[in-house]
């Protein structure tokens, strides 16, 4: 075989290897933390203190069986997955409606109404907890899963509604047209051509709504009294004690109740990306 017939080989591209060696740094800087959440909760508490990210020297399995054979911890994952599929369905449908509006519809005081939404990004939950409290309570939703659904999806929406509309304006101003033209409504075409053509952003918005609302914390421990309705951030009070925390079996807990939202993450993974990088080349 002649020189010439010998393909000759690229050289390689540093840009290409700085992006690898980026990458490997951050899925390394992420999965450290969860990998060493996840062999905490095989070591006992006094090995969890002296080699906290070592392997454990006896797999103490009765932490996770414990936890998993016990009433209350599915007691617990139940109440937190109401709490984040109502928080995600009223979201994604509300959202969803005023994102279409703003993106298509032309109204008196559209762009002021849509600033001020976009103002609700700048206060988190945590500045007005005691004026919510007051106004749940007023409303009667005190002790109930609405009492903290509600208001979740209030604080979320100036995100879905901005992620939402940027994707609607995306899509080809001429299917509304000729929408319109044939005799279609507003919301006939939003719920037979805008949903439909939709549903990576749906699934991204929904993905963060739901991660948002299953890790939540301050709310639910504000709008809670009763123990049979707490969700899985407030069941980790249980593993601490006035003067020492059961740091292993905390782990341990941590650990199962990231799993269906890691899981939630592989299984949108398609969709996440396609929805958070749509629009962004324009042909």
């Amino acid at each position: 075989m002649s020189e010439a017939a010998i393909p000759a080989r690229r050289p390689l591209d540093p840009v290409l290897v700085y992006k690898i060696l980026f990458l490997g740094m951050v899925a390394l800087f992420v999965a450290v933390p969860l990998l060493a959440t996840l062999l905490g909760g095989f070591k006992t508490l006094g090995e969890l203190r002296t080699n906290p990210f070592g392997l454990p020297q006896t797999w103490e399995w009765e932490n996770y069986t414990g936890i998993l054979f016990s009433g209350r911890y599915w007691q617990m994952l139940w109440n937190s997955l109401v709490i984040a599929s109502f928080t995600v369905l009223l979201t994604l449908i509300v959202a969803s409606m005023a994102a279409f509006a703003f993106a298509h519809i032309r109204f008196f005081g559209s762009s002021m109404l849509l600033s001020y939404l976009t103002m609700g990004l700048l206060f988190p939950a945590a500045t007005a907890i005691l004026p919510l409290f007051i106004k749940v309570r007023d409303l009667g939703l005190l002790d109930s899963y609405f009492g903290v659904i509600l208001p979740q999806v209030a604080f979320g929406l100036a995100m879905s509604i901005l992620l939402l509309r940027r994707f609607f304006k995306d899509l080809p101003h001429e299917l509304l047209e000729a929408a319109l033209v044939d005799g279609c409504s507003y919301f006939a075409f939003f719920r037979h051509v805008t949903l439909p053509l939709s549903r990576p952003i749906l699934a991204t918005v929904g993905t963060i709504t739901f991660v948002h609302s299953w890790n939540s914390y301050l709310l639910p421990l504000v709008m809670l009294n009763s123990e049979r309705l707490y969700p899985w951030p407030l069941g980790i009070m249980i593993y601490q004690g006035e003067f020492s925390s059961e740091w292993h079996l905390i782990l341990a807990f941590i650990t199962l109740t990231l799993l269906p939202t890691v899981l939630l993450f592989i299984l949108a993974q398609k969709h996440i990306v396609a929805g958070l990088t749509a629009g962004a080349v324009k042909g």
